[in-house]
C-alpha cells in the first residue's frame, strides 16, 4: 500500500472533536450581546446627575441640602430637557435653581432663593421648573 495515496485523502474529524466544538458556540452565543442592550447598559449607568467641583462649592457655600426626592426632581427635569434637545439648561427644584450641562448630565451652579434675586443666566437654551 502506497502511503501517498493515504495523506491526500481528507481528514475526518471524530465526534468528540466536534461535539466539543459545538459546545464552544453555544458557550459564545451566551457570550455575545446586542449592540442595543450594551448601549442601553451604558446610558443607564450614567443616567445619575453628577455635580461639578463649582456646583459643590456653592452647595456648601449657600447652605443648600440636596435630598433624595430633589435629586429625582433634578433628574426628571434634566429627562425632560434632554427631551427636547436642550444642552444647557435652568432647572427649578424647590426655589432652587441649578443650571446644567444636559449634555455631560452635570449640574454647573446652584442658586438658592435668596441668592436668585436680580441674577441674569446666560449661556442656556431652555428652562425646566419642576
Amino acid at each position: 500500500m502506497d502511503n501517498r495515496i493515504l495523506s491526500r485523502q481528507p481528514l475526518q474529524r471524530t465526534p468528540r472533536i466536534q461535539q466539543h466544538s459545538n459546545q464552544v458556540k453555544r458557550k459564545d452565543a451566551k457570550k455575545r450581546v446586542s449592540f442595543s442592550e450594551v448601549l442601553t447598559a451604558r446610558l443607564n449607568e450614567k443616567s445619575k446627575v453628577d455635580f461639578s467641583k463649582h456646583a459643590q462649592n456653592r452647595l456648601l457655600a449657600r447652605g443648600i441640602e440636596v435630598s433624595e426626592k430633589d435629586l429625582s426632581q433634578l433628574e426628571d427635569g434634566l429627562a425632560k430637557a434632554a427631551e427636547k434637545g436642550s444642552r444647557e439648561s435652568l432647572i427649578m427644584v424647590n426655589q432652587v435653581a441649578y443650571v446644567v450641562s444636559v449634555e455631560n448630565k452635570t449640574v454647573i451652579t446652584a442658586i438658592d432663593d435668596h441668592h436668585l434675586k436680580e441674577n441674569v443666566f446666560t449661556n442656556i437654551d431652555s428652562a425646566v421648573f419642576m
